[in-house]
């Protein structure tokens, strides 16, 4: 797997952007000495990056927030420390963006700084069980408003369709089908399809990235 020193997780909400990401940090961790997560979503208070903080810690992972995560306050406000997550090139670093052009706006500030570097990974999380993302032309369009908004040009997708603990190996199979459909239509490869642990040896794809699923995100079905 290619690790580029900025790896950046956007797609609609309810996608799994957010758990991937934390997946994807710990793995950094295995193989870098210096990782750090920063949280851009500064539209949804629900699921944050900072839930899963106790965990990151305990792997010695650094994560950067705004002050209002795990609030009920929902405002624009990122902390300056978020400026050395992308300028400071000593560590690896994954971001995890807000849920759709709103939410990626906020990205537009360090634009920037992470394609002067051009050392970074523009990840689409594709949920196809996710109401507003139910087929690749869908998808498509969420893909390219984030992109318009946070200025940064996805370079591949993942598949991550599930439902969530009704997650079955046909779930992943048929969110598979239409992310190759999502990358015949935008031109980016399919970089993995993630899936739960416990299910992965039962999928019979390719490329396939198991993750372990917070206890929080089984709340969203």
């Amino acid at each position: 797997m290619n690790f580029k020193r900025v790896t950046l997780f956007a797609g609609h909400y309810g996608s799994g952007k957010t758990n991937l990401a934390v997946n994807w940090a710990i793995d950094l961790k295995k193989r870098f000495d210096r990782v750090v997560i920063a949280d851009l979503d500064i539209v949804n208070p629900y699921f944050r990056t900072k839930d899963s903080a106790a965990l990151l810690k305990a792997h010695g992972i650094e994560t950067v927030s705004s002050e209002y995560a795990n609030s009920n306050v929902d405002l624009p406000a990122l902390p300056s420390e978020m400026y050395g997550v992308v300028q400071n090139r000593l560590r690896y670093a994954v971001l995890d963006i807000g849920g759709d052009d709103r939410g990626a706006y906020a990205l537009g500030r360090f634009a920037p700084y992470i394609l002067e570097e051009n050392d970074f990974e523009m990840i689409f999380v594709a949920n196809f069980c996710r109401p507003l993302t139910q087929n690749a032309a869908d998808a498509y369009e969420v893909m390219r408003e984030i992109e318009h908004a946070g200025g940064i040009p996805f370079t591949g997708i993942v598949n991550n369709t599930n439902l969530s603990r009704l997650t079955v190996p046909e779930t992943v199979l048929e969110g598979s089908e239409k992310a190759e459909e999502l990358s015949r239509l935008s031109g980016l490869p399919i970089l993995f399809n993630s899936v739960e642990r416990s299910l992965a040896g039962l999928v019979d794809l390719k490329n396939v990235y198991p993750i372990d699923i917070q206890k929080k995100y089984y709340e969203l079905y």
